[in-house]
């Protein structure tokens, strides 16, 4: 037997030592799989099969890229989109791809965003709206009159009746008027007070865009769409093509209030009561329950956002074997609720979780974080950035220090935005393209480095962080309504008291300590409390958090703050920030929230510890020193600690039992420093830029007995490196 188990043994040996091998090989010269993907604009001009082919055949040989994501683009693109003479010239792209050993993911829409199949920045055929013209976005619409005290009277709106109801706008009491429905018309009595009636209704916007919410709507645009390429390409499926993608489906359409005329009996099924008379709230406050009800009603619409686009679509790509990603628009709303939804969740059906860095005052690298988060919650290996859209001609310097914020900040796998097929009539600069002087020589190399980051950090290694941030969900639809001030492409509502964007760049960009968001609904499902120490349960990203920092909420859901508080109770430590929370994003918990606040932050400026080890502190607006202080009290030994002045942005995951640390320096300034790192490791220097793998200087010692590995990291300005143990 024990022979047996020493031949096993050595079997796993050889096995990891030939991973080391590959790894080392791929590092050095990345096979072409690991090679960026770009967007590729099929815009405005006749595509033929002689362009085709040498675009593709140069976009390998002279650029280094390993496919593309055509995109049909602009009224003046032929042959006419969905056409038979389209997928000709398609099949003329996979037939050359699959030659050239290249990948290609199908780009799911004619222009953006995804739903209308061309309506909007193709050639403004709503192809898809025209062929299922009840299966477009809907929109929630108020209609309201002063009444009382007295008869009222009123016709009810077209539109399916989603709630009708009067509120006392001084007291809040609300009736719901129903019961005083005949005929399609109310007839009703009003008491005394001053009275407001509302009536809610479902109506069809007029956008050519698919109803988001409906998964049956969704389901009609996808065998509209990427059906009609599988039943013309099926050998190159889980091959030559391995995924699709769709761009920017959006909840700010429809003026911010899409709705779906099935929300009611969704909502009553999964939660037992009606939720119309709780559609005031969407609007106005209307007493002590607004903030709950205006979760249950956000909370809804966010999951059935999340289970209708991209679940259907993901479903039908898992039967099809091929991947799925995408990303939002807008996601720099720090109030993401009527745009998004819920940035988080609305990528947990999702494989690979998305985000878009493009031009103007969109400053998306403030959202990676959300992003990857997203994907570590949902035990998701992959997280995809389109990038570079609309920045103009940008430098080299530049697209090198997104590229390496991006992977520090958890992503791994950027679309680069874009090359242009007639590229005298580029609409959206930059054009990467072996075409463009500036940039044709500088391609080559950038692909290899992107390949070299791919290479390491493309797996399901889990992701390690000792700090968790409570995505605050729950007081951004608290204090959401419709029809905000700031517009629904902004956001509609700013929300006083988030300041978890600001935590978020505080802790990755200030501090260089690494964390992960956590989702509400992952806290609650998802997450134990083991040794002093909050887990998330994942088959790969399993992950272990001593400290729990909970942004700034008003409102919390319950379920969460209990297990906070347990957690605290254990020996967990604890940070707030910004505004502790008064109310409870479930019907009936407020008294508990304020009672288990209060027990946990008796004097919030001051640090209160229990018998069990665990401590919590309020820190209303937290500098650096603060913070970094409250961090230092809280845990002995963190993964990774730089001296102050000397931080690096960084990742650190555990891949098939080898650390991986990336180190990238973003700054102007060399950095010649020691990096602690929690462990007892032999590192190696892992150059992206050249490929190549040098010895590490290095000390292995002990803190609080507890080992720790100081490496000397030496980095130039926007300079990076991985170190691997």
């Amino acid at each position: 037997m024990r022979n047996a188990f020493r031949f096993i043994f050595f079997l796993l040996l050889a096995a990891n030592i030939a991973n080391a091998g590959d790894l080392k090989q791929d590092f050095a010269d990345p096979p072409l799989k690991y090679a960026s993907r770009p967007l590729w604009f099929w815009n405005n001009t006749a595509v033929t099969a002689e362009g085709i082919a040498e675009q593709m055949r140069l976009s390998r040989d002279r650029c280094g890229y390993g496919g593309f994501g055509i995109l049909p683009f602009g009224e003046k693109f032929k042959p006419e989109y969905l056409s038979d003479a389209y997928f000709a010239i398609y099949g003329d792209a996979l037939r050359r791809a699959k030659e050239l050993g290249m990948t290609m993911c199908i780009y799911d829409e004619y222009g953006f965003p995804s739903g209308s199949a061309g309506a909007i920045n193709g050639d403004g055929v709503p192809r898809f709206a025209n062929r299922y013209p009840g299966s477009t976005i809907k929109r929630l619409d108020k209609f309201e009159w002063d009444a009382g005290p007295g008869p009222f009277s009123a016709d009810l709106p077209h539109g399916k009746l989603m709630s009708a109801a009067a509120m006392e706008m001084k007291t809040k009491q609300r009736i719901d008027l129903a019961p005083s429905i005949k005929n399609s018309k109310i007839e009703w009595t009003a008491p005394d007070g001053v009275w407001k009636v509302m009536v809610f209704v479902c109506v069809k916007d007029g956008d050519p865009n698919v109803d988001y919410l409906d998964p049956h709507a969704v389901a009609q645009f996808v065998q509209m769409t990427h059906q009609a390429y599988y039943d013309r390409f099926k050998e190159y499926f889980g091959s030559t093509i391995d995924g699709t993608f769709f761009d920017e489906p959006t909840l700010y359409r429809a003026n911010g209030r899409s709705w779906t005329d099935e929300f009611n009996r969704k909502f009553h099924a999964k939660h037992g009561f009606d939720p119309a008379p709780y559609y005031p709230a969407l609007w106005y406050d209307i007493g002590p329950e607004t903030q709950a009800a205006r979760n249950y009603l956000f909370v809804f619409r966010a999951e059935l956002y999340a289970s209708g686009f991209p679940k259907v679509i993901q479903q039908w790509c898992s039967e099809h074997g091929i991947t799925s990603t995408g990303h939002q628009d807008q996601e720099e709303a720090i109030n993401p609720v009527s745009v998004s939804g819920d940035l988080m969740k609305c990528f947990k059906y999702q494989d690979i979780p998305g985000v878009d860095k493009i031009g103007g005052d969109r400053p998306a690298e403030r959202f990676y974080k959300v992003i990857s988060s997203a994907a570590y919650n949902w035990d998701k290996s992959l997280v995809m950035s389109e990038t570079y859209g609309a920045m103009g001609d940008i430098s080299w310097d530049e697209i090198y220090s997104v590229a390496m914020e991006q992977y520090a900040k958890g992503v791994n796998m950027l679309i680069p935005h874009a090359v242009w097929y007639d590229n005298a009539n580029v609409t959206f600069k930059p054009e990467l393209s072996w075409r463009r002087p500036y940039y044709a020589d500088g391609l080559p190399a950038f692909n290899q480095f992107l390949g070299r980051l791919n290479v390491m950090l493309q797996n399901n290694g889990r992701h390690v962080a000792d700090i968790a941030v409570l995505y605050p969900i729950a007081a951004l639809q608290a204090g959401h309504y419709l029809d905000g001030p700031l517009g629904n492409y902004k956001g509609g509502v700013a929300i006083p008291e988030a300041d978890y964007v600001d935590i978020s760049e505080l802790l990755s960009a200030r501090l260089c300590r690494d964390y992960t968001f956590i989702h509400p609904e992952v806290l609650d499902e998802k997450c134990h409390i083991a040794d002093g120490a909050l887990l998330l349960d994942n088959k790969f990203n399993h992950e272990s958090y001593k400290v729990v920092v909970v942004p700034g909420h008003k409102t919390i859901f319950w379920s969460n703050l209990k297990k906070i508080k347990e957690f605290y109770d254990q020996g967990g430590q604890v940070i707030a920030t910004g505004a502790l929370p008064t109310k409870s994003a479930e019907f009936g918990y407020d008294e508990q929230v304020n009672n288990t606040i209060r027990e946990m932050f008796p004097s919030p400026s001051n640090l209160i510890s229990n018998n069990k080890g665990g401590h919590a502190i309020f820190l209303e607006k937290p500098t650096v020193d603060e913070m970094r202080q409250a961090l230092d009290r809280m845990a002995n030994v963190y993964d990774v600690v730089f001296i102050p002045g000397d931080e690096l942005r960084y990742i650190h995951k555990v891949y098939q039992g080898r650390d991986i640390y990336y180190f990238s320096n973003l700054t102007s300034k060399a950095i010649s420093s020691w990096a602690k790192l929690r462990g007892r490791l032999a590192p190696e220097l892992w150059n992206p830029r050249t490929g190549k793998i040098s010895a590490a200087e290095y000390k292995q010692t002990k803190q609080d007995q507890i080992d720790v590995t100081q490496v000397n990291i030496e980095l130039e300005p926007l300079q990076s490196v991985f170190v691997v143990n």
